[in-house]
Parts: C-alpha cells; structure tokens; sequence
C-alpha cells in the first residue's frame, strides 16, 4: 500500500470539544483532522488575505510569510476559532501563546518537500526527552481544495512523533516516498492539527494554481516567537482580549515562578 492509499484512513474530529477519543487519536496518531471548520465564503476570504500577503511581500515560488493576522481580518479571527482553540487548550491548559502564524505558499506544478519534524533550528526538540514533548501544536487551515492527493496535501508518518530512531538519513537526502506516509485529504476550510515531532512533508502538487494553508503554531508561554520579535502595538490595541493573551507579550515571561504572567483569560 503506498502513501496515495493510506489516505482513506483519517483521523476525523469534530469541531470543539476535545473529546476521549480524540485525545486517543491523537496520541496514537500525532495528528486530527477537522473538516469543514469555516465555510466556503471563509475559506475564499482568508484565501485572497494570504494571497495579498505575498502580492506584498514579493514572494515567488514556495514562500511563507508571517504575523498576516496583525493586517487581515478573517486571518486574525483564526487564532481563537472555537472549533480549534477547544482542543488546544485541552493539550496546553490555559497557559500558552501563539508562537507564530505563517501563510505558506506552495507553487503550481510544486514537487514534495523534505521529510521534517518541526522544531527549532538553534536546538533540536529530540534533545529535550523521550518521547519529544508538544512544544509546537500546529494548526493548519487549507485554503485550497486538497481533498485528492497530488493537490498540494501534507503527508504525515502516523505515530511518529513515538518513534525512538529517526528517519532513515536515505530517505530525507532523496525526499524518497514511503508505504506508510499518509497523504491528507480534505476540502479547504478543513483544519489538520499535528504534534512538532510528527515526521511529515509537503506532498505533489500537479495543479495549475498556487496552493495556500494558514499555519497557527501554539506553544507554552515561554518559547520565544519564531515570525516577529515583538507584536505590533497598534494591533494589540484593536483585537480582542483574548487575542492579546495568546499574543503572548508579558510583562516579565523569564521571571522565575512564574512572575509577570497574566491570569488566564479564560472565563470558565
């Protein structure tokens, strides 16, 4: 079975609560798969928000920019989308922030990337424990029609982030396909949640267009931010509460004990 038939098996959630099997799937998996989390006029709108994001930025080829949320809108109103944040909250508490939001671009006609865990480049999360801890919970809005293989999906290594040996040195060199890659199919709007230490990579796009997914990386309160140094004033200004606590700009994150972080904006 290659990874192109794999991707009838999903780990299918429902938007909100993080239920008992989801946490099952998700520790058995690394991974869920929410569909349908915004609405086909949603997923256009943020769609043309992150193209516009490149159309500024210049980008070519395959790009990804960052903070877009501090400009658009409908991008902004991803952060605390209540048919994510639920389960986020549900695996981190009330205490973390959004480490970074990225609008990634893959080209027309784009081939596979390289095998990848997420992680930092200054110091690899394996080095941390066994099994790598959830440093990085990514969520992944597409916004683009993935729901074939060969339109851009990512293709993810179920269980992996349990694995105690990496993957074979060969097979990241040559970007080489494998029997248990899973490429992730699901219409735009669709959300796929993921752990840091799952093994997974951008798969074929045979498309005429460019394919677009939103990236919404949360993590505990004291990982530095990896697209901006610090948050735009004017934008914490005019958002929400809520969306300046998972901004993550405290008083004092270093101090010891905890000192200078705010009590939880959550209101249950």
């Amino acid at each position: 079975m290659n990874a192109e038939q794999n991707q009838g098996l999903n780990a299918i959630s429902e938007p909100g609560e993080f239920t008992e099997l989801d946490r099952f799937m998700f520790e058995s998996w690394g991974y869920l798969i929410i569909p349908n989390v915004l609405s086909k006029d949603e997923a256009q709108q943020c769609l043309e928000a992150s193209i516009r994001l490149h159309e500024r930025e210049g980008t070519t080829g395959w790009a990804q920019v960052g903070r877009g949320f501090e400009t658009e809108p409908t991008l902004d109103n991803l952060i605390d989308h209540p048919a994510v944040l639920p389960k986020v909250r549900a695996l981190y508490g009330d205490r973390f922030i959004l480490q970074s939001a990225w609008c990634t671009k893959q080209p027309a006609f784009g081939g596979a990337g390289g095998w990848h865990q997420d992680g930092s480049g200054a110091y690899d999360f394996k080095q941390l424990a066994y099994p790598i801890p959830l440093l990085q919970l990514r969520a992944s809005y597409l916004l683009t029609d993935q729901s074939l293989p060969r339109m851009g999906n990512m293709e993810m290594i179920p269980g992996s982030h349990r694995a105690q040996v990496p993957l074979p040195a060969d097979i990241r060199r040559d970007k080489g396909d494998l029997p248990v890659g899973h490429v992730i199919c699901a219409t735009a709007g669709s959300v796929l949640l993921f752990h840091n230490a799952v093994w997974h990579r951008t798969y074929y796009h045979d498309g005429d267009y460019d394919r677009y997914t939103a990236h919404y990386i949360y993590s505990p309160p004291w990982v530095r931010f990896s697209d901006r140094f610090v948050n735009d004033k004017d934008y914490l200004e005019r958002t929400t509460p809520m969306r300046r606590y998972l901004a993550g700009e405290y008083e004092r994150p270093d101090a010891p004990f905890g000192a200078g972080y705010p009590t939880t904006a959550f209101k249950d």
